[in-house]
């Protein structure tokens, strides 16, 4: 038996780059759909017409497409590949395994912000809902007042969702006591399940059914009219097409892609007043094609010899991603295998979750770590030039030596709102496929840092509670628990001695990311409320790239709920015109 001491100084050993999270929940089996409409876009004709091109089959451009599509002609045009057959990416006991899957034809494409925190970007279909930890809670009422958006046709949307994709996770003795802990720490009032956004603690939804199936946006292509929708997979997007004539405004009529062998295609809108190109390709996707196109600051168009259409700064600006912070909380009794479920929504800004065992602790089937995974790199605050493969490789040998005792347990963690603090991107190259380079400014406002100290002070209550008492260890202080945290050496974060008694040092040291950014082609700046994008025609953005705070607790309920919504409103359009 391993000693107490030694025990936790392995469990040290063991925290890394990488807490993961957001959600889990619960149904039917996600078998494939074998979807006549999805094909290759190797077996795409040289040229094409169609009503709508949407780029981007992820969270947002799938119920988009499936919307359109019951009347009109729409092509999906998505750089990855499909998620059905592969258990990466459709079990909840892989959690992680596609995050650190580094291989060319992953479904999680990393990068790795200019402020040094491991991130992650989705390639595949249904985007980053492949991915992540599945947390399904919509937007608060005052987000939907803020954005325009009509509050009955918001929920409706939502519902159209949840009927395919959102589920009631079953609660189990972890993730019980976290929500009676929060509950006893204060955060009231308890209001049950909900996919509601309500301040006090809650149980929210879930995209993982009962049998640990995951649930993502391409589901709702199930919705979609099969002769109206064509999906091409591996169909990376280079560019925007637009007619620029004279001193009317650029229009844009069509999409260079290429294919899996490198052969390009063209695809043209047919003639028609409604007809429209759609982006959809994410935080970074869509600002990163519109400055490929042609639209964006001068400066970084010339840079890269693109052929300006139109000089629009604002692209690329107001890059956010909410920091998110955790403490690791060893446990004396075995733990289930659980995402988020339960979530504090306190009114200082802060949201207090939590996730536990063996995919989190390097358990699991798949042996890449989960959350503590070196592959997937959370942690990593650390400058680029010592962020090496041999120190990867070395954390992952070390990790093997560790006796699976040092991975009970679970973490709780914090995430704020907005966030305040925000960065921008630029472009690295002329190819949509590389990852552009992206600054996001964590914890500049110091509103931003005050934050995460509230969260903190939040689960060291919720850690000492009554009803959190069976999952730690009496022995070990809260100090103990912030040091095993700050101190990891599996990471390569510089290490400060005083983290545990300062918590503002404390965030800044295990800052990391849930994969929540958002911006850079934000409404008022780059698109109007109708997602239109200012100074050309025939184009909208219509994603998490147009928000200025993200969404609730977890985006990807609102992001769906977009993508359905804005098809409602672009059918509605199309037929007062054509009743014109």
């Amino acid at each position: 038996m391993v000693p107490f001491s030694g025990w936790w100084r392995m469990v040290a050993a063991v925290l890394n780059a990488a807490l993961l999270f957001h959600g889990a929940s619960f149904a039917q089996t996600p078998t494939d759909p074998g979807y006549s409409f999805m094909h290759q876009a190797t077996t795409a004709p040289p040229v094409s017409y169609y009503d709508y091109i949407i780029v981007g089959g992820g969270t947002a451009g799938c119920p988009l497409a499936a919307t359109l599509s019951q009347q009109s002609s729409v092509l999906l045009l998505e750089r990855g590949g499909s998620p059905y057959g592969n258990t990466n990416i459709t079990d909840l006991s892989a959690f992680g395994a596609a995050l650190s899957d580094l291989s060319p034809t992953s479904p999680s494409q990393r990068f790795v912000s200019t402020d040094g925190v491991v991130n992650a970007r989705a390639r595949v279909l249904g985007g980053g809902s492949c991915l992540n930890a599945g947390f399904y809670s919509r937007a608060d009422a005052a987000y939907v007042k803020l954005s325009g958006w009509d509050a009955g046709l918001v929920n409706e949307s939502y519902r159209w969702v949840e009927k395919v994709v959102a589920f009631q996770p079953p609660l189990k003795k972890w993730q019980t006591a976290v929500r009676d802990g929060l509950v006893e720490a204060g955060i009231l009032p308890y209001n049950g399940f909900t996919y509601d956004h309500l301040y006090g603690t809650k149980v929210g939804g879930t995209i993982f059914d009962n049998d640990g199936h995951r649930h993502t946006a391409a589901d709702l292509l199930r919705y979609a009219k099969p002769s109206g929708l064509t999906v091409l997979l591996h169909a990376p997007v280079h560019k925007i097409l637009f007619n620029i004539q004279g001193g009317s405004k650029p229009k844009a009529h069509g999409v260079l892609f290429a294919d899996a062998n490198g052969f390009s295609h063209r695809a043209y809108l047919k003639r028609g007043s409604s007809n429209e190109i759609i982006v959809s390709s994410g935080a970074l996707g869509s600002p990163q094609l519109l400055m490929l196109s042609g639209i964006g600051p001068i400066k970084q168009l010339k840079a890269h010899d693109i052929t300006v259409v139109l000089d629009q700064p604002m692209v690329g600006v107001g890059m956010s991603d909410n920091p998110m912070n955790a403490v690791f909380v060893p446990s004396p009794q075995p733990v289930e295998v659980s995402l988020i479920q339960v979530v504090g929504i306190t009114h200082n800004g802060t949201y207090i979750e939590s996730a536990c065992g063996e995919n989190f602790a390097g358990g699991a089937r798949t042996q890449d770590y989960g959350m503590f995974s070196p592959q997937i790199g959370q942690l990593s605050t650390v400058p680029p030039k010592q962020r090496t493969q041999e120190a990867i490789d070395k954390a992952v040998e070390d990790m093997k030596a560790l006796p699976q005792s040092a991975f009970v347990g679970g973490f709780i963690l914090e995430k704020i709102m907005g966030p305040i603090s925000t960065g921008h991107i630029e472009l690295t190259s002329r190819n949509p496929n590389d990852n552009p380079t992206v600054t996001f400014n964590y914890f500049k406002d110091p509103r931003d840092l005050q934050r995460c100290v509230d969260g903190i002070k939040i689960i060291e209550k919720v850690i000492e509670s009554k009803a959190f008492s069976s999952f730690r260890f009496d022995s070990l202080s809260i100090v103990a628990l912030l040091n095993m945290t700050a101190s990891s050496p599996v990471n390569l974060l510089p290490k400060h001695a005083n983290a545990s008694r300062s918590l503002e040092q404390f965030c800044r040291d295990t800052v990391m990311t849930i994969w929540h950014y958002h911006g850079g082609c934000q409404v008022a700046r780059v698109v109007n409320r109708d997602y239109k994008v200012i100074g050309v025609d025939a184009l909208r953005v219509i994603d998490g790239s147009t928000f200025r705070n993200s969404p609730g607790t977890n985006p990807q309920a609102t992001v769906m709920m977009l993508g359905r919504y804005m098809g409602v409103k672009l059918l509605r359009e199309r037929l007062a015109a054509n009743e014109a």
